[in-house]
C-alpha cells in the first residue's frame, strides 16, 4: 500500500511541475486560490493546526479572525506551491524585479567579508524564490539541506528543482552534511537553511511566542565552528506579485559561555527575529505542523494511550 501512495505522490507532484508551469500566469495564480479555498473549507488537519499555531502567534484573535488568517495562510501557501512549479520557466532577470529585499546591504556586506555566511530562514512566503533572487540578483551560489522525502523519486524531483535555480542541495544526514557545509563556508561560500522546525532530536530549545519550542542548532554552530557571519532573514507576501523580505543584523556569537551556551543564545536571537516577521506577517508562515513542545508532547501522549487501549 506504501508503494502505491508512494506513486500516486510522486505522480501528483510531477503533474503540477508538468502542468502548472505551462499555465499562463494568471491561469495558475487563479488555480491556486482555487484550492486553497476548497482545502481551507474542508477544515482537514492541517487547516486546523495552522490555525492552532496563528493563535499563539496572534493570542488576542477571535475565533473569526483566526478563521481570516488561515485562509489567508492556505492562499500564501498554495500561492508558494504555484511559484515554485513556474520558477524554473521565470526568466532570471525578474527575480530582480519580483523581490525586493530590505536591508540587502547587510547580506552583501557579509559576503564582502569572505568569512561565509549563513542565513537562517522560517517557512515564511517563498523562501525558493528568495534561493532565486540570491543566484541571481545578487549573482553567487549557494548551498542547502534539504529533507529526505518519500518517495525517493519526490526527493530527486525536488533536488533537480532547486538545483535548476541555481542551488546545491545537500540531503539531510546529520554530521555529513554539516561537514560539508562548514567546508563551504570555510571558503567564503553562502549557506542559506530554513531553520524554524527541527528535524532532528539535538535541537536547541527557544522561547517562540511565549512558550517553548525546538529548533535547529546548525546555523549557531556553523557560525561558531567556522567565524561564518549569521544572519536572519524574513519574507512576505504584498498586495502586489512581488514578495518583500529584510535582511537582519548579524547574530553574533557571545564573548563567554560555553559552547552550548552560547549556541542556545545565538538560536534564541535567531528565534527572536523570526518572531518579528511572522508577528508582521501571519498570514504568510506556512507551519502546518506542531511546533510548541507541549503540541508535540501532548500529541505523542495520545498516541501511546491509543497503543495502550485494546482492539
Amino acid at each position: 500500500m506504501g508503494g502505491v501512495r508512494d506513486r500516486l505522490t510522486d505522480g501528483l507532484y510531477g503533474l503540477g511541475w508538468a502542468g502548472v508551469k505551462k499555465l499562463p500566469e494568471p491561469a495558475a495564480v487563479a488555480l491556486g486560490r482555487r484550492i486553497a479555498d476548497f482545502v481551507w473549507k474542508r477544515r482537514g488537519p492541517s487547516v486546523l493546526r495552522l490555525e492552532s499555531n496563528l493563535a499563539r502567534v496572534v493570542p488576542e484573535a477571535a475565533p473569526e479572525r483566526l478563521r481570516e488568517l488561515s485562509r489567508a495562510g492556505m492562499r500564501s501557501y498554495m500561492r508558494y506551491w504555484m511559484e515554485s512549479f513556474r520558477l524554473p520557466t521565470v526568466p532570471k532577470e525578474r527575480f530582480g524585479r519580483d523581490v525586493v529585499m530590505h536591508d540587502e546591504h547587510i547580506l552583501r556586506d557579509a559576503l564582502a567579508s569572505g568569512r561565509g555566511v549563513v542565513v537562517a530562514l522560517p517557512h515564511l512566503a517563498n523562501w525558493d524564490l528568495a534561493g532565486a533572487w540570491v543566484t541571481s540578483h545578487v549573482g553567487i551560489p549557494f548551498t542547502t539541506v534539504a529533507e529526505r522525502l518519500k518517495p525517493e523519486t519526490l526527493f530527486d524531483r525536488f533536488v533537480a528543482y532547486r538545483e535548476s535555480l541555481g542551488m546545491e542541495v545537500l540531503p539531510h544526514k546529520g554530521g555529513a552534511a554539516f561537514g560539508a557545509l562548514a567546508r563551504r563556508l570555510r571558503a567564503g561560500g553562502l549557506v542559506c537553511l530554513v531553520a524554524d522546525r527541527d528535524l532532528s532530536a539535538s535541537g536547541v530549545e527557544v522561547d517562540f511566542f511565549g512558550s517553548r519550542a525546538r529548533m535547529p542548532a546548525g546555523p549557531a554552530l556553523l557560525a561558531q565552528q567556522t567565524g561564518a557571519v549569521l544572519l536572519p532573514a524574513t519574507l512576505w507576501y504584498g498586495d502586489t506579485p512581488r514578495m518583500y523580505g529584510r535582511i537582519h543584523p548579524p547574530v553574533q556569537v557571545p564573548g563567554t559561555g560555553t559552547r552550548e551556551e552560547k549556541t542556545a543564545a545565538m538560536t534564541q536571537a535567531v528565534a527572536d527575529a523570526f518572531a518579528s516577521g511572522i508577528a508582521e506577517h501571519p498570514e504568510d508562515w506556512h507551519m502546518l505542523q506542531r511546533l510548541w513542545l507541549d503540541d508535540l508532547k501532548s500529541a505523542a501522549g495520545r498516541a501511546h494511550d491509543a497503543e495502550g487501549r485494546p482492539a
